[in-house]
């Protein structure tokens, strides 16, 4: 055995590291290992791990469960989040569309967020959302994305904000019809532990809150996640 440092050939047994036996070479004080482990982390750790945090676990919860520390998962969501689109594109223009918001916070309860979400009545999943406060402005990026569908109607909960964007006469109020947007908005509050009602998870910045609805709505709509490099 030689030292990697010196090359010398002095050595003796310095206790372990790793779990594994460590080494003290006597000419330069240099200590090491005969074999060290791969650093970072597999894709398939990295893809595990993303599909709890789709899948209702908070992030402290999947560190304790994996032994990854907490930060560490937080860069694989905002890394991946850097790269998934915010929305996509509809297979066909969707003839009916729903608009609802859901209410979360950022930090604490006192500081209130909306999600404000657009779907085809006909079709599963979101098809465009934002976030933000609860006004037109928040509104007016989503709307530009979703009018060039030119739906026949929209459906709404009468949120007084829609009127000053849906055209006359092309807006029907009623919470009968708006099963699809809550239906899928209750899937957003079900797989990300954030957006639970009653928890201890909460988001720390609107940027992370974001991340993860992209990562989420990917996982929804693919079943599968990409692994940030």
């Amino acid at each position: 055995m030689k030292c990697p440092e010196c090359g010398g050939e002095h050595i003796r047994k310095n206790g372990h590291r790793q779990h594994k036996q460590n080494y003290l070479c006597v000419g330069c004080g240099r200590q090491f290992l005969t074999e060290y482990e791969p650093k970072g982390y597999s894709e398939d750790v990295k893809r595990l791990c993303l599909k709890m945090d789709g899948n209702g676990m908070g992030v402290r919860g999947i560190s304790r469960v994996t032994d990854i520390a907490h930060t560490t998962i937080l860069n694989w969501i905002e890394q991946l989040g850097e790269l998934l689109p915010e929305s996509y594109d509809p297979k066909q223009h969707p003839q009916v569309g729903e608009l609802d918001e859901l209410e979360t916070f950022v930090g604490k309860r006192q500081n209130k967020l909306w999600i404000w979400t657009a779907v085809d009545h006909f079709a599963p999943e979101i098809l465009g959302w934002v976030v933000g406060d609860p006004s037109a402005v928040t509104f007016r990026p989503l709307w530009d994305a979703i009018s060039v569908w030119q739906c026949y109607f929209w459906v709404s909960d009468g949120n007084p904000v829609y009127p000053g964007f849906v055209p006359d006469g092309d807006q029907i109020v009623s919470k009968t019809y708006m099963i699809r947007v809550e239906g899928e908005n209750t899937r957003l509050r079900h797989y990300l532990a954030r957006l639970h009602r009653k928890t201890l998870c909460d988001s720390k910045s609107v940027e992370m809150l974001k991340h993860s609805l992209q990562l989420l709505i990917h996982y929804l709509k693919f079943g599968d996640v990409p692994v940030p490099a």
